[in-house]
This record gives C-alpha cells, structure tokens and sequence, in this order.
C-alpha cells in the first residue's frame, strides 16, 4: 500500500512533532536546573519555539524586555544545549512575540498552536491575536485559550476568589468595585483574569473587554508618549466596558504610568465600568505605589488567592493530565502515589507543578498508568527541586527570623510579649503564612500553640506596617532573599 503525499507529510511532520517536543524537553530542563526556577518561570516558561518561514526555529519570548534577557542571559547556553540534542544542528533565535506576529495555523512541527503550546513543556496555551472587527470587540491579545473557568481547579485557598470571578464574569450588580486578587506568583490570579474575560465576552458579545498586563499597559503607555498618541491610548481603555489588569505590581515605581492609570480607574469608576485587578500582594502592602493609587485600588473588594495546599495540587496535577490525554498525549491515569511525590517534590507554585507534570506526561506517554514511584522520579529527573528538603518550612523560617533579629528560636514560642520579641514573632507568621501551605491554626499551633487569631492579627500588622515602616519593609525583604536562598 503506498502513502499519498498528504500521508506521507503528516507522518514526517508528527515525527518531527516527536523530535522537537523531546529537544525542547530535555533542554527546558537542563536549563531550569542551571538558571534557577525564578528567572526560568519569568523568561523562559512564557516562550515557545516554533520556526520561521526560512525554517529558522525561533524562541517566541511574550516581550522585549524578555527577549532581550534571554538574548543577553540564557541564548548563548540554550543554543549549547538544543545542539547537543540535536541531530540537524539547528540553532535557535529569539524574538518577541510582536516581531512575529500573531502564530499561524500550524507550527514548524505540524501542531495546531494550542496543541504545541501544551506540548512546549514550559509554556503557556497559545495567546488569541486580538480581534479587529470593530471598536466593541474583546481585545484577546494576550489572553490564554486554556485559561477558562473549566479549567480552574477549586480548593480552601481559592474558593472565595472563584465565587467573586464568577459573579464578576456574569456581569451581575454589585457594590465592589474595583475587584482586587493578590497572593503569591504561580497560584491562580492570572488563570482568574483570563477567565473572568473570556466567560464576560461570551456573555455579553457587545461589550468592550480589555485584559492587559501592567507590563503591556506600561509599554503601550511609554510608546504613545513617544508617538504623541496618548489621547488615542487613553481612549482605547476608557472606552471599555470592563478592563483587567495583571500583576499592577510592575507599576511601582514609574510615576508618569501611575498617574495614568489612576486617571482610568478614576474615570472608569465614575462611569460604572467594571475593573478587576491581581498583584502579588494587597493594595496597601504595595510599598512602591504611591499612596493615591494605593487607596483606589483598595476601594473595593480585595480577595486573596492563598497558596495551595497538597489536597489542590493533586487536583491541579490529575486535572492536567486529563486534559493531555484528552489530547492523545498520555493513556491513562498516573497512580496516586506517582502524582503525591510529583506534588511533595514540586513545593514551589502551582505553575511550577504544571511544567513538572509537563514533563512527565512527555516522558511517560502510553506508559503513564504502569509508572512507578522510581520511574516516574528518573524521568522526571531535574525537573524534580531536590527533594521535599527544598521546601521552606515554619522550622526553617522561624530559625531564620532569630538568626536576624539575633535572639533564640525559643524566644518566639514563648509567652514573652516584649515588643522585642513580639514584632519579630509576627513577621515570622507573616513569612509563614506567606511561604508555606499551613493555615492559620497550624501555624499557631507550630508557635508555641497560639490561637489562630493571634496568628491573623500578626499576619495583618505585618501587612499594615510593610507600607508604614521601612525598616520593617527592609527585614521582610531581606528574610525573604534568606529564605530564597
């Protein structure tokens, strides 16, 4: 029987599906394991490779300023790697995404983009080019296809913020406004924004929705300015009916930006337009935003968006590879005990835990429900953080919080309330709480069996006087760089 060309094409073009999925792989994690997780999962985790016209395989980085630090920082390395893997000495090169434009219907690898993105074992969903078909339509750039409400995994730390997005996407009166989600990187806010945009927009096709990142308002901001087009700039958000936007940390700082955006919230509030916010920490904790600012955003309603505990991360990571074999990436389920040494040697983030279980659903494949505790371990290899010893724990940081303050380890667990003691008894819950997946009581048992309201009201000074004292700011700081390692 022979092949037909349109066979023969699809086979070659799953074959080399195959060969880069496996470069990019074993790369990725070699270079997690060299560079560190925090500027892997800032640079590198957002990228994905696909090939040029000419055939030139190309790390697409989501900005600039991201290209030009892997350009600076990781290419020279990643090239190192991608040859030594591969057989036909490609080499790649970096671009952001605005230089290639929106990705087309197939990558190089034959793969339609959502399904490369999956497949990219280090990168998010293909994001959606915007849509141009008048001045009411959602702007989805940037917006992930995977990041729905279906594909949220609810647990004790997220459920009030799920509610909230909810009833927000359903465009439903309330008296909140704006909404802000803060917590830790990698545990969700993100996943809620796209969500709230996409099921908002379902619901109401008519409506203006805008999601940005304060990266991408800063950058838009900055070239209207240049161009002398800030009027349009400005009219482009105040004309939507709702707008989202992530991580308003990175507008610390930048005081020009600052005053624009508080002139939009300003004048989209007054409008009753709907606004939706996520930060890495509450408004008021945002030391680098100036006090105005601060206050808007604390106006409405703040929902945390605590980290997850182990319960939710088994969820998060069963949930993922449903949804590769849905795919046909892997067959089967993964055996429990396999997904809780998955869960136990990945304690960063819930994003963290996905590229790991990124890798294993590429490692494992068709053998994924036969694998054992050791074998899933040896193909997970580096992707593995060393072992649950890797993991910050309340001995850890309570150690750490004495050795600073230069008292005893015991002096926290005592009953002495000098405020000496006390102030750094507090940040130590505080750094618990913001570190760990123990909750309230648990921690209060671990110093020296205090109530949990205790716990609660240390945690909240700590939060206040972050934005009040900088030397408290300084040594929560420093700690956290300690703890980090």
């Amino acid at each position: 029987m022979q092949m037909t060309g349109g066979q023969m094409a699809g086979g070659l073009a799953m074959a080399n599906t195959t060969d880069l999925n496996q470069i990019w792989t074993e790369a990725s994690v070699r270079l997690r394991a060299e560079i560190g997780d925090g500027p892997f999962s800032s640079y590198i985790a957002p990228s994905s490779v696909r090939a040029d016209g000419a055939g030139q395989l190309i790390l697409v980085t989501p900005t600039a300023y991201a290209r030009d630090w892997v350009r600076k920082n990781a290419l020279r390395r990643m090239n190192e790697l991608w040859l030594g893997l591969d057989g036909l000495s490609r080499r790649l090169d970096v671009r952001c995404r605005a230089e290639v434009g929106s990705p087309p219907p197939a990558t190089a690898t034959g793969v339609e983009p959502s399904a490369m993105a999956s497949m990219a074992f280090a990168a998010p969903s293909a994001t959606v080019p915007p849509v141009t078909d008048g001045a009411r339509a959602v702007r989805a750039a940037g917006l992930q296809e995977r990041l729905t409400f279906d594909s949220f995994v609810e647990g004790q730390g997220n459920a009030f913020a799920l509610a909230v997005a909810k009833q927000t996407a359903a465009w439903a009166d309330g008296h909140f406004n704006p909404i802000f989600f803060c917590g830790p990187y990698g545990y969700g806010k993100t996943h809620l924004l796209n969500a709230i945009a996409w099921e908002a927009q379902r619901l109401r096709p008519d409506a203006k929705v805008v999601y940005l990142t304060a990266e991408r308002f800063l950058s838009t901001f900055v070239r209207a300015m240049q161009d002398r087009s800030t009027a349009a700039f400005k009219e482009s958000l105040r004309s939507a009916d709702m707008l989202l936007l992530d991580d308003v940390q990175f507008v610390g700082g930048k005081a020009s930006t600052q005053e624009e955006l508080l002139s939009t919230l300003t004048a989209l509030i007054e409008d009753g337009k709907r606004i939706i916010l996520s930060a890495d920490r509450a408004p008021m904790a945002l030391t680098e935003v100036e006090p105005r600012l601060r206050s808007h955003l604390s106006a409405g309603l703040t929902c945390p968006v605590e980290p997850a505990d182990r319960a939710l991360k088994i969820a998060v990571a069963q949930n993922r590879l449903a949804a590769f074999a849905r795919m046909g990436i892997v067959t089967g389920e993964a055996p429990r005990e396999v997904l809780e040494q998955l869960v136990d040697r990945t304690p960063g983030s819930v994003r963290e835990l996905e590229g790991a279980v990124n890798t294993l659903a590429a490692a494992a494949g068709t053998r994924l429900a036969s694998l054992g505790v050791d074998e899933a371990a040896s193909l997970l290899g580096a992707a593995l953080r060393g072992g649950p010893e890797r993991r910050i724990t309340v001995d850890e940081i309570q150690k750490t919080v004495a050795e600073h303050f230069q008292m005893k380890q015991a002096d926290l667990l005592s009953e002495r309330r000098t405020r000496a003691i006390a102030r750094p008894r507090q940040i130590a819950m505080y750094l618990c709480k913001q570190h760990t997946t123990r909750s309230y009581p648990d921690i209060g048992r671990r110093f020296g069996g205090r109530d949990h309201t205790t716990v609660l009201h240390g945690v909240r000074k700590i939060e206040e006087l972050l934005t009040q004292d900088d030397q408290i700011a300084r040594d929560v700081e420093a700690l956290t760089r300690k703890l980090r390692g």
